[in-house]
């Protein structure tokens, strides 16, 4: 079975977000935690998550994937901002435990000019000052594209935050199809390759979830423009093969390209067709 589905808007409810899923033809969706250009988050209906957690079970749903807000930055160097990634992430995992999701999804942060090794001394700090080791939460860096002073658009950098965290049994990756292809790893020609070098470097044990993307922009231009399945730079043969690959498709997948829910029930249809 294809483990994918969408991002969906946790403002109507976590049962409206797994029925939606199901009508979408999903067995699975990522959310956000909190407003994503702000920080607020909605308090937890008990009842809704039970309806949730239930929901799931019957119809043998993947992993979920929580995602943190995109104004979540640990490598800043500005301490209200650094302040409030570090709030953020100990007030989300501490949410986490009441949902039935143990992933969650964030951007490593960008150093705005300080360094990369600055910046990474500084997420690896929250880090290790929030995680306890009790959390059933797996925390899931994800690979980014290389924009500006972004920390994560090499494995490499990854490697080195991962390494650092006390309880890294609990970090994770996010890979980003659009993301790694703007960074420069070749997933539509060397897919195997890119693999290999994840695998030697991070560890594929460590992937637990892919968003699944196409690229607007062309390969090593360290540009985020998420394009549409097979609409893109990266095609929808390479993006095939990304679903079908033996170590790849048991991992689920997350859409995050430019469409409404009825543009991602058409791509996955397309998606489910196409996987072997």
């Amino acid at each position: 079975m294809l483990n994918i589905g969408s991002h969906l808007s946790v403002s109507k409810g976590y049962e409206n977000m797994g029925k939606t899923a199901l009508d979408m033809g999903a067995n699975t969706f990522q959310f956000f935690t909190r407003n994503p250009r702000g920080g607020q988050a909605k308090d937890l209906d008990l009842k809704d998550l039970g309806k949730l957690k239930v929901l799931m079970k019957e119809n043998n749903f993947a992993p979920i994937l929580a995602h943190a807000p995109y104004t979540m930055n640990m490598a800043s160097f500005k301490d209200n901002i650094w302040e409030f990634a570090k709030m953020a992430l100990a007030d989300d995992l501490k949410r986490l435990e009441l949902i039935p999701c143990n992933l969650y999804n964030i951007h490593p942060g960008n150093h705005t000019g300080k360094g990369v090794e600055y910046g990474i001394n500084r997420i690896v700090t929250i880090l290790n000052e929030v995680i306890t080791g009790n959390e059933t939460t797996t925390i899931l860096l994800e690979t980014m594209a290389g924009k500006g002073t972004e920390i994560g658009t090499t494995f490499e950098e990854l490697k080195m935050i991962i390494e650092n965290v006390k309880y890294n049994e609990l970090m994770g990756v996010t890979l980003d199809t659009c993301h790694v292809h703007s960074a420069g790893y070749d997933i539509v020609n060397n897919l195997d390759g890119v693999l290999n070098e994840f695998d030697e470097i991070i560890g594929l044990d460590r992937l637990k979830a892919i968003h699944l993307n196409d690229n607007m922009t062309e390969f090593r231009s360290k540009k985020d423009r998420h394009a549409g399945v097979g609409e893109g730079n990266i095609g929808l043969e390479a993006i095939v093969n990304i679903i079908n690959h033996q170590k790849l498709r048991d991992i689920p997948f997350f859409l995050e390209t430019p469409y409404d829910i009825e543009g991602h029930k058409r791509e996955i249809e397309v998606l489910k067709k196409l996987y072997k």
